[in-house]
């Protein structure tokens, strides 16, 4: 058996939770998409996304308890990435909506438009990092418009609100 190296392991376990392991069709995967989202590190700006930076972090918790690794605690604390943030914030979505984390995952990579950059598709990977960056950095529109969650009508800037704020606000606005 040939030892995998824990990182590596692990993108594989956050594939497994967005349905990228068996699909064989490259029309259909998105390998190169997930490990661009995994080599970005999510940074928050905004009081309370320190929460989805947690979130995200979290779920290397839960794979070293699932299959029962000892890892170095160091590797435990390294930055969040896109990839975990996103999932993290997937799996609240389920939970608030009755959707399964990979519909909401999957979701939320089309609200950003990189739903589009499958596999099989050339993309700029300086193009992907440039939307991370507009989400980070908080660039996009004031309803959200090029964010995670795009809104008609907004109470507020969406800059300036927090992703669990922004979250239930498409939420309600999308009667889910």
């Amino acid at each position: 058996m040939i030892a995998v190296p824990i990182d590596e392991a692990y993108f594989n376990w956050l594939c497994g939770h967005v349905g990228q392991i068996q699909v064989r069709e490259t029309s259909k995967t998105y390998r190169r998409l997930l490990r661009l989202l995994y080599q970005k590190e999510f940074i928050w700006l905004i009081p309370r996304d320190d929460n989805r930076l947690a979130d995200g972090r979290a779920l290397r918790t839960e794979f070293v308890s699932q299959l029962r690794l000892d890892v170095d605690p160091e590797w435990m604390n390294l930055g969040c990435s896109f990839f975990e943030m996103l999932l993290a914030l997937a799996r609240h979505l389920s939970f608030l909506d009755d959707d399964t984390p990979s519909y909401w995952f999957w979701h939320l990579i089309q609200n950003l438009g990189l739903h589009v950059c499958n596999d099989r598709m050339e993309f700029d990977a300086q193009d992907v990092d440039d939307i991370l960056d507009t989400v980070i950095w908080r660039h996009y529109g004031p309803n959200g418009d090029g964010g995670l969650f795009p809104l008609r009508f907004p109470d507020e800037d969406q800059r300036k609100c927090d992703l669990w704020y922004q979250m239930n606000a498409y939420l309600l606005e999308n009667d889910r």
